[in-house]
């Protein structure tokens, strides 16, 4: 039978702010009401329903296309139009819903609707309305009552007729443009195991994940103790008004290191890497100086920020809802962090987390103090530990061993990592036994050679992207203890061990270029790079087919100089910078980074989709990890040997899974 398709926009109200909460709890609220819905039956015109005006939806909506499932609904960020119109008593299977910002963003191109219809080349008439933002604050955003407006907490319609017949239009406008949108981007299908896996990341994200309350306001707690005590301290003595005015501050500290006026100044500005370059030499520092930059180094600490986040998006039943976001790193499709940002939760190294958390759950300041010195920093540790499985379940946590690693060395054909990973496992060792022509039984703990170990390891983390000296030091290299004119040798060393692997590099660079003045598709090592575009509205890509099957798309690409004078690969992008549409380049180095975190996070998909088939929730995961809300009689290896099962696609990868269980997230 053939599919009828729903394009459909919602405009909806809440006291919740959406921004800082989230979708889920802006749409729990007591308050939250659908006020318009503006639908389009396949290719019919564009309605609206005022359902602020008791219209009701009309039998061929909610009877023929809500309810059937033959029916495929659209929306741009569905999975908000699906969530709402379920909490407003208008229950839909997620199945039947496909999502037009989800597809664009597998085509390479922005999440707003916006920003993607311009990016697209929607012509002007067809592009959302610029007048949104002004109506939404004012009739979806409660206002401040006063005596002018009859002391109301909401703007009706009736408050002023003409904004509400705007605001009608602007949600028509919305479907309007997703549906020209689509119509452009199904020139390019998603494929539907992505669709299907879509569908999945919100099924998760609606599920969300316990929170510790407990914690979570102990923490805040704590963390006002320990601000108002430390600025208290730092008054009494700097004798500044603020301390934490770099204005002030900064010169003060200058002024009190100074033995002699032609001393040079200790800091330019607080910012936490020039703090923390100025304690290194805290025993030649005088006590009152060195004093007052540990205070600014905690007082600095923003980490209590995620307890605050997670005290605003929790919702029902302690939960913490939308934490990830699909495709949400455009050039690979990995996902990103919303709201509480999991992608940098600080690490943990205290040995004694259930004792910690016991003392913030009770707000023991002192305890904290006497125990573990810096209550900030103890604070950061926690921030983990915050989330909690369900009532009778445990966190199963799982994440990859090396994937990048083992990904890379399996697409090149770097025969002896492959057999490493076949063999011991030990990457790093056999590494630096490559590098440095030991044997790798030498490098082991109480050997001499075991400090060849170190380099073995930064080397295998930095430099399988084409990255020299520079990638080591942003690796940390030089906070290893290794020096600034040991660099260039590591590199020499890694590349000559991993021949393969930099050859990848120029093959890909090589292959993008030749699609790019053939405009005829090129293979290479499992992967099909093609050039693709449609005659109708002109859209062109540069596309990379991944063992999986899916793809890489560069939009727009076109070749020029680079600032180093060489032709190279350019295309629009997202600027991480401006977050803005424009041109950006790539090279083989590059592109081998995006194939090589793809395949990553395909393996990771496949695994997310073998858990839930197990009939278990995985609640939220983070990079290459996976955390599971699970019963108590799920065991880690259950977990950890389907990470290690062969992946369909990819014959001859060896995956392997390391984890532990908790009755709280952690670092392992």
């Amino acid at each position: 039978m053939a599919k009828h398709h729903l394009s459909i926009d919602i405009e909806t109200r809440s006291s919740v702010d959406i921004s800082k909460a989230g979708a889920y709890r802006y749409a729990q609220s007591p308050d939250f009401e659908i006020l318009l819905f503006a639908y389009q039956w396949d290719d019919g015109p564009v309605e609206v329903i005022d359902l602020t005006a008791d219209e009701s939806f009309p039998p061929e909506i909610w009877e023929e296309a809500l309810r059937d499932p033959d029916v495929i609904k659209h929306a741009y960020n569905a999975a908000f139009e699906w969530y709402c119109l379920n909490r407003a008593g208008y229950a839909t299977p997620l199945d039947q819903w496909r999502c037009t910002m989800a597809h664009g963003l597998y085509c390479g191109y922005t999440a707003g609707l916006d920003a993607t219809g311009k990016a697209i080349g929607l012509p002007q008439d067809k592009q959302k309305l610029a007048v949104g933002k002004a109506l939404i604050r004012y009739f979806c955003v409660p206002c401040k009552p006063t005596k002018s407006n009859g002391g109301r907490t909401w703007n009706q319609p009736r408050h002023d007729p003409d904004k509400w017949t705007l605001f009608k239009e602007y949600c028509r406008q919305d479907v309007v443009t997703e549906h020209e949108i689509l119509r452009r981007l199904n020139f390019f299908p998603m494929p539907e195991d992505e669709e299907r896996l879509w569908q999945l990341d919100v099924a998760m994200n609606a599920y969300g994940v316990r929170v510790d309350t407990k914690l979570i306001a102990g923490a805040l707690y704590v963390d006002e103790v320990s601000t108002e005590k430390l600025t208290a301290e730092a008054v009494e003595l700097t004798g500044l008004d603020n301390p934490n005015s770099g204005a002030q501050l900064v010169p003060w500290i200058n002024a009190h290191n100074k033995e002699h006026p032609d001393d040079p100044d200790l800091l330019a500005d607080l910012r936490k890497e020039t703090v923390e370059e100025a304690l290194k030499d805290r025993d030649n520092l005088p006590e009152d100086v060195a004093r007052m930059l540990e205070i600014r180094q905690q007082l600095g600490k923003t980490s209590v920020k995620k307890y605050v986040a997670m005290d605003v998006a929790r919702g029902e039943g302690d939960r913490v809802r939308g934490l990830t976001q699909y495709y949400g790193a455009n050039r690979t499709g990995r996902w990103a962090g919303r709201l509480v940002q999991l992608q940098n939760l600080p690490r943990n190294y205290l040995k004694t987390l259930d004792y910690a958390r016991e003392l913030v759950k009770a707000k023991n300041y002192d305890g904290l103090r006497i125990l573990y010195g810096n209550v900030p920093d103890t604070l950061s540790q926690l921030i983990r530990t915050a989330f909690i499985p369900s009532e009778g379940h445990k966190f199963v946590v799982a994440d990859f061993s090396a994937i990048e690693a083992r990904a890379i060395a399996w697409l090149a054909g770097e025969q002896w990592v492959n057999e490493v990973f076949a063999t011991h496992g030990k990457i790093y060792e056999a590494t630096a036994a490559q590098m440095f022509g030991v044997p790798v039984e030498r490098i082991t703990k109480g050997n001499p050679e075991y400090s060849l170990r170190q380099k073995g390891k930064v080397a295998t983390l930095a430099l399988g992207y084409q990255g020299s000296t520079a990638a080591l030091i942003a690796m940390g290299a030089l906070k290893m203890g290794l020096t600034e004119d040991e660099l260039p040798d590591i590199v020499t060393r890694w590349r000559n061990a991993n021949k393969r692997i930099c050859g990848l590099w120029y093959a890909v660079e090589n292959t993008a270029l030749r699609v790019m003045q053939t405009a005829q598709p090129q293979g290479l090592n499992g992967l099909i790079f093609a050039l693709e575009g449609d005659l109708i509205y002109g859209q062109s890509f540069l596309t990379v087919r991944l063992p999986s099957g899916r793809k890489l798309y560069y939009p727009k690409p076109f070749l020029q100089e680079n600032r180093f004078g060489k032709q190279a690969i350019h295309y629009y992008a997202v600027g991480q910078q401006t977050r803005k549409w424009e041109i950006d380049s790539t090279y083989g180095g590059k592109m081998t980074e995006n194939i090589v975190q793809a395949i990553a996070r395909d393996c990771l998909a496949v695994t997310l989709r073998r858990i839930a088939q197990k009939g278990l929730q995985t609640v939220f995961h983070v990079h290459d990890e996976v955390i599971i809300d699970a019963p108590m009689e799920t065991t880690v290896d259950e977990i950890c040997d389907l990470m290690a099962e062969p992946i369909p696609w990819a014959p001859g990868l060896i995956l392997k899974g390391a984890g532990f269980e908790s009755s709280y997230y952690m670092k392992d």
